[in-house]
């Protein structure tokens, strides 16, 4: 293995429509510049709110590293999660419950809802008006920390812990802007982060890689940077809801199915840990049709036995809105969870981090 941090990806660039790219960094620094002079309101609340966003349009793994959070704070303090809601068919603020239809809140949110049922999960492009109505609504005015999902470039709101995310595969500093790359705004909108963690590392990153990424980065004196690992859990049978490992499985034939933003780091994994791969890649949040459908059974017939399906839960989401998803299809299908995992042994500080904000920012630190 070499040191090179970005060994085997490719970070594609349209040069052909740099000007454009350009025009658009032009615009996003001139917006940012409006309320780093205060000429737009960045608004600051009275309660501990945590974002978690990244620079590059998608695929830098939000979703587990929101659910970390849950996971370090909801047995402590009432949590909420606020999130726009992407590619939902509803419009304003939306509370969530356990009955509420995919379609309405985004399949993120509604993954969430599934998993964490005794925390708030609420959508709302407005984030000052999703915090207001988690903070003031009689059912949700408990809640003690508010968790951002893709909020980074929502810079009406002040948060009091920016949490950026960036892909070890595609650094934001060996990135452009959009349309000729993938970045939203220029990376030296990073200096907004109070943490940076790069994401989807693999597991044997020399101390030379740690070295050659912290010095690619150049962050400030008061940003901490952090290292993650993906950590897959058991898998899960969607038609049995049996359980398995993939080590118990090792011997199977996998069609993976992913419509993820960045599937590259799973697809490397899965490649690790079965006989055979043959991966189906959609665009990320993408909703199946049955057009779809007919190409994963096509696909699936042609993948000799022991075969099985491995997807993500967040597809998973989007498969079972389907009308007559073919029961062949169901029960080949098993769910893989993903979770994070801090690196180089740093994990307890990022969690006193983020514990030690919290605990000094509650509204009524009685309620603790």
């Amino acid at each position: 293995m070499t040191d090179n941090p970005m060994e085997g990806e490719l970070i594609r660039k349209n040069l052909w429509l740099v000007p454009f790219a350009w025009i658009y960094g032009w615009l996003t620094a001139i917006r940012n510049r409006l309320f780093d002079w205060g000429i737009l309101e960045s608004k600051r609340y009275g309660i501990p709110i945590i974002s978690v966003g990244n620079i590059t349009v998608g695929g830098t793994g939000k979703t587990p590293h929101i659910e970390y959070l849950i996971r370090l704070l909801s047995p402590r303090y009432k949590v909420a999660v606020l999130s726009r809601g992407y590619k939902r068919k509803s419009k304003g603020y939306v509370l969530a419950t356990e009955d509420t239809p995919m379609e309405m809140i985004g399949d993120e949110p509604w993954q969430m809802v599934q998993k964490f049922p005794h925390i708030y999960i609420a959508v709302d492009a407005n984030r000052r008006n999703g915090i207001e109505r988690l903070m003031n609504d009689p059912e949700t005015s408990d809640v003690q920390v508010i968790l951002l999902d893709d909020a980074f470039q929502h810079r009406y709101v002040s948060p009091g812990r920016n949490i950026l995310l960036t892909d070890y595969h595609r650094l934001i500093t060996q990135d452009t802007l959009l349309p000729a790359g993938r970045l939203r705004e220029s990376a030296q909108g990073k200096e907004r982060a109070n943490m940076v963690i790069v994401t989807k590392c693999p597991e044997d990153m020399s101390p030379m890689q740690y070295r050659i990424i912290a010095e690619a980065l150049q962050l400030r004196p008061y940003q901490h940077l952090f290292f993650s690992t993906v950590r897959y859990g058991k898998m899960v049978n969607l038609l049995t809801h049996k359980m398995h490992s993939m080590a118990e499985m090792s011997k199977c034939n996998v069609l993976l199915i992913t419509g993820i933003g960045c599937p590259k780091q799973m697809d490397m994994d899965i490649r690790k840990r079965f006989a055979s791969v043959k991966n189906l890649d959609f665009r990320d949040h993408h909703y199946y049709t049955q057009a779809d459908i007919q190409s994963i059974a096509g696909e699936l017939d042609n993948i000799p036995e022991p075969k099985i399906i491995i997807t993500t839960e967040k597809d998973t989401t989007r498969l079972m809105t389907m009308d007559n998803l073919p029961e062949d299809i169901i029960r080949h299908i098993w769910v893989l969870p993903i979770g994070i995992h801090f690196m180089q042994d740093k994990e307890r500080m990022f969690n006193d981090k983020i514990t030690g904000y919290v605990q000094k920012n509650l509204r009524d630190s009685r309620m603790a």
